[in-house]
């Protein structure tokens, strides 16, 4: 036994996986009279009453290549991105101010942009009809900031929550829904929902703090599933930096201080009018553990992995958020 004691225990430390009791799903403690309305009403307000600055996530740091623009639209303002020889990020309206063409279109030169139209040179800089707009690139995110959109006092760089120091292992995944940031929002400050909408995900799912007055964090504890009834227990705090993020931060178990933000972004309306909101979710790794610095040589195999949970999570989560904007509509 002890030797069994002793092999367990090495395993422990070299792995952070744990054997847990697997309740059905039928079977959990139901949730509904801890996931009060009027609660998660008031987190979501205190949430959006946060100032931002009026910056707006619009794509992964990745995605914005050299040589190549990129367009996005925020709130149904039309933008163009792309990086300069120095791989600085510049942003600024996706018109050109000559007679409208696409500078998502655009080819590069000597890091300008040259409409494909008629030639006209951008290089960043505000001319007499067309202005950029400031930008900001964390090394994860793309940030841009829309004054007239926002109409907030603004900052000089986005409101960033606390990141691991070395933001290398880091994947970045866009999905995009028809209803409101808000409604993003409160989908993430529902953390009850999580073992009951996500049981492939979620294990052993317990709220140990909800926000007051004095302190807007939510505190739980949770066992990420890797198999049915293998996980990663973990204490996890939600905490919301700006208006249309939140972020879930390890406190304490395996990966302690990893991040997954969660940003909404509004876009352009639907063919039918309806909002429609950008998730952007980024998932920031870290741990202690000696073998985690093989993460950094197996980010290429491991990007597409932690894309492909995300996205999956989000697709029951859309329907939570879409459900929740329908609803809203119809009163």
């Amino acid at each position: 036994m002890s030797r069994i004691r002793a092999v367990t225990d090495r395993a422990r430390k070299t792995l952070p996986l744990h054997l847990f009791s697997q309740t059905p799903w039928p079977a959990q403690q139901p949730t509904y009279e801890q996931a009060r309305p009027d609660l998660i009403e008031s987190a979501l307000k205190s949430a959006t009453a946060q100032p931002s600055g009026n910056w707006y996530v619009f794509a992964p740091s990745r995605d914005i290549r050299p040589g190549k623009p990129f367009g996005a639209t925020v709130s149904g303002v039309e933008i163009v991105a792309w990086r300069d020889t120095g791989g600085v990020l510049h942003t600024g309206p996706r018109a050109c101010p000559h007679l409208g063409a696409d500078l998502a279109t655009a080819r590069m030169h000597d890091g300008a942009l040259l409409c494909r139209w008629h030639g006209l040179r951008l290089d960043g800089a505000c001319t007499a009809r067309w202005a950029p707009f400031p930008a900001h690139d964390d090394g994860v995110l793309a940030w841009v900031r829309l004054d007239p959109v926002g109409r907030e006092t603004p900052t000089d760089a986005p409101i960033l929550p606390e990141r691991p120091a070395n933001t290398r292992v880091h994947a970045v995944a866009t999905v995009t829904g028809a209803c409101e940031p808000d409604d993003i929002i409160a989908n993430r400050l529902d953390p009850w929902h999580g073992s009951w909408f996500h049981p492939y995900s979620f294990a052993n799912l317990e709220v140990t703090r909800t926000p007051t007055p004095d302190d807007d964090r939510f505190l739980l504890t949770v066992t990420f599933r890797v198999a049915p009834r293998v996980g990663v227990p973990v204490e996890a705090e939600f905490t919301c930096p700006d208006p249309r993020t939140i972020v879930m931060r390890i406190r304490s178990g395996e990966g302690v201080g990893s991040v997954v933000e969660t940003h909404a972004t509004p876009v352009d309306p639907g063919p039918d009018g309806s909002a429609r909101t950008m998730v952007t979710e980024a998932v920031i790794a870290d741990s202690a553990r000696p073998g985690f610095r093989a993460a950094h040589h197996a980010l290429p195999l491991l990007r597409p992995l932690m894309r492909h949970t995300a996205l999956r999570l989000w697709r029951d989560d859309l329907a939570y958020a879409e459900r929740r904007y329908r609803q809203r509509m119809r009163t």
